[in-house]
């Protein structure tokens, strides 16, 4: 028990007394030396800076602090109220909160991998192993560290945007991290931005000015934009003819030997895995060999034509013939009348040596309707060689609508060509 006269002094203890930033703190309010315990008891109340924690009075003699900060740091004390009517407080306690320094920068990306789509978004995650305190990150371009964007947060990570990506954001990126130590930085990440393909552009080369059977055709399709690999896919009236690669980017070609079947429409397609473009269709016109497009032809039609056309052609070609005959007779004789038996004169020869003269033929011809009337006269004079009987004329004649029958028919008199041609 301590003596009635010695004095009471209040002190204020930190448990840790360096805490950490992060940890529990306790600070506890105590008098020296003990008093007696009793129900009525003293009762306490803590400072910082000379600002009261709580609010009045209480019996608890300590202040707990689940985590404390960087900023609950400064001079903190206390004060107990006993029955007497007498205040103790205690001497300034300072509390000097240390924090964490920061630790393993790193940079990631959302998509991850650093690959991004053009027109896409694209965020850049800044995070740190450890470190306490509030935190500021700063992201950063390329490798002369074009300043993006800066937060400063009570966090181990943050986040910083690129709402739609172009083509030119394709760098390296890095961040940096502080919090009262100096700023760490990240390692270098790099971006690529894939470009979707464009509509392509088909294009048909042929060795000439005009393409024919037989000739190499070249299809060569090219999409103006679009990343590599690009995997091209030639069509013929949308059936596939093919496909081709161009693994760097650019066009690709498909040849191939010109058929009749190969007329028509083409087209080609254009894929990067980012999304399919088909071209304009482009019409391919050439030319076919008479020879080929005959053969197209099958052998009975052919023979059908031939048997169907043969013998018209033959009635039709004698007919020609004959009528432009008629025509060089009629534009050369004057108009005769309607045919009827004309009389000859017979001249008889007073000679010892029988003589025979010249038959003569001629031939009186008239058209009417569809008709062809043909009248052959012969005049022949011949003496016996002992009696000199003499023969009159003989007469032949000749009526038929078949001008074939009527040729067989004079073929069969004996009447030649010559004849023919002279009598009319």
């Amino acid at each position: 028990m301590p003596p009635l006269c010695e004095p009471i002094e209040l002190l204020l203890i930190a448990s840790p007394s360096q805490p950490t930033e992060g940890s529990p703190v306790t600070l506890t309010c105590r008098t020296q030396p003990h008093p007696q315990s009793s129900d009525d008891g003293p009762q306490f109340r803590f400072f910082r800076d000379e600002r009261v924690l709580r609010l009045g009075w209480s019996r608890s003699r300590e202040l707990q602090i689940a985590a404390v900060r960087r900023e609950d740091s400064g001079f903190y004390r206390c004060e107990a109220k006993t029955t007497a009517p007498k205040v103790l407080r205690s001497r300034i306690f300072q509390l000097d909160v240390r924090r964490v320094p920061i630790s393993d920068v790193s940079l990631e990306t959302q998509p991850p991998g650093g690959q991004v789509t053009e027109g896409g978004k694209l965020v850049f995650i800044c995070s740190v192993a450890k470190g306490t305190g509030n935190i500021t990150f700063i992201w950063y371009k390329g490798a002369l560290g074009l300043n993006l964007g800066k937060k400063t947060q009570h966090s181990l990570t943050a986040e910083f945007e690129l709402p739609e990506v172009r083509k030119s954001d394709a760098e390296q990126y890095y961040c940096a991290a502080d919090n009262g130590y100096g700023f760490m930085p990240s390692g270098l990440v790099s971006i690529t931005v894939r470009i979707p393909v464009s509509r392509p552009v088909l294009t048909i080369t042929a060795p000439g000015a005009q393409a024919a059977v037989g000739d190499v055709v070249e299809l060569h399709c090219e999409a103006p934009r679009g990343s590599p690999p690009i995997l091209y896919q030639f069509y013929h009236e949308d059936v596939t003819l093919g496909s081709s690669s161009a693994p760097s980017g650019g066009g690709a070609s498909f040849n191939f030997s010109l058929t009749a079947e190969h007329s028509g429409n083409y087209s080609c397609e254009a894929d990067n895995g980012l999304g399919a473009q088909r071209s304009e269709e482009v019409t391919l016109n050439f030319t076919v060999p008479v020879e080929e497009r005959r053969g197209h032809l099958s052998s009975g039609v052919i023979e059908g034509l031939l048997g169907t056309l043969a013998p018209s052609t033959v009635a039709l070609l004698f007919c020609y013939w004959l009528k432009r005959k008629i025509g060089r007779r009629s534009a050369s004789d004057p108009p005769r009348t309607p045919p009827r038996p004309v009389p000859r004169e017979f001249t008889y020869l007073n000679s010892p040596a029988p003589v025979q003269l010249p038959p003569t033929y001629e031939n009186v011809n008239a058209v009417s309707g569809d008709e062809i009337y043909s009248l052959v006269y012969s005049n022949q004079q011949e003496q016996a060689s002992a009696a000199g009987e003499t023969r009159g004329s003989k007469f032949t004649h000749i009526e038929s609508k078949d001008p074939l029958d009527i040729y067989s028919r004079l073929r069969k008199a004996n009447v030649t060509d010559e004849d023919y041609e002279d009598a009319m």
